[in-house]
């Protein structure tokens, strides 16, 4: 399997640098990826395989580093990472590129980003995907503020918080900035009202690993929005999840109801 990262290109939206990377055939329906807390787009969709899957299924394949993350700009400001600002580059990366609409597949802090540009840009949204994240995009995930000390701990043998540890290492291994991690966490976990989920009303494909703590019930959101159904990605944790061949397989599907089959270009 190829997993080679393609090359970045920049845009600039709302006084940042924000970077992308956009594959496959400009004529071929586009999908927009939006990564999780702590990651980047090519930990979350290259090096799973996500790039591959839907460049061979006859997708063009757009995916940006969310503010705070990778290699776009990192305020340290909490201010920055409330979840519809996130949802507005998102958006702004698809005028960018001149696409029109767009399928929009996020996976956790990416899902939720999803959510509120299907809110505010519902015309931009084609379809949507919530990985790792179910009912708790509505009833919240649990206390995060022990993630956020984690990250600004002098080191990992400093934490003892089972969860922070978890991110601390991940931020580690993906070399992040930390300070604007943290400031990401305080702000980006605004929650969608009930209401507002009974108002998204793209088709919806919610996927949640069984061994998932985080993410809550897929089948609670799904009940909930009015075109959306859920899928279980069998003995997968929040971080095994997003690579796993169930949820790929699924995705494929979901995209050949809503698309018909595609020819590879």
């Amino acid at each position: 399997m190829n997993l080679n990262v393609p090359a970045f290109s920049l845009f600039y939206h709302d006084g940042l640098q924000l970077a992308y990377f956009d594959q496959g055939e400009r004529d071929a329906p586009p999908v927009l990826l939006i990564h999780g807390f702590a990651s980047t787009a090519s930990v979350n969709w290259v090096n799973p395989g996500w790039l591959k899957t839907l460049i061979e299924a006859g997708y063009r394949v757009i995916a940006l580093d969310n503010r705070g993350h990778g290699a776009s700009d990192r305020p340290h400001d909490s201010e920055a990472y409330y979840p519809p600002l996130m949802a507005a580059d998102a958006a702004a990366l698809l005028k960018h590129l001149g696409i029109e609409k767009a399928h929009v597949m996020g996976y956790s802090m990416g899902a939720r980003i999803s959510a509120f540009m299907a809110l505010d840009y519902p015309d931009m949204v084609r379809s949507l995907v919530f990985g790792g994240l179910g009912i708790g995009m509505i009833e919240g995930v649990g206390d995060w503020d022990p993630i956020a000390d984690a990250l600004l701990a002098p080191s990992l043998s400093d934490v003892t918080h089972e969860r922070g540890r978890m991110f601390r290492l991940f931020a580690d291994q993906t070399r992040s900035d930390r300070f604007a991690l943290a400031a990401c966490i305080q702000t980006s976990r605004v929650l969608v009202t009930r209401e507002q989920a009974e108002s998204i009303d793209q088709p919806t494909l919610i996927a949640v690993g069984t061994k998932d703590d985080i993410a809550g019930s897929g089948e609670e959101l799904a009940k909930i929005m009015p075109n959306a159904r859920a899928i279980d990605i069998p003995n997968r944790d929040h971080m095994l999840a997003v690579g796993d061949r169930v949820f790929k397989a699924a995705v494929l599907d979901f995209y050949r109801e809503l698309d018909g089959p595609l020819t590879a270009r």
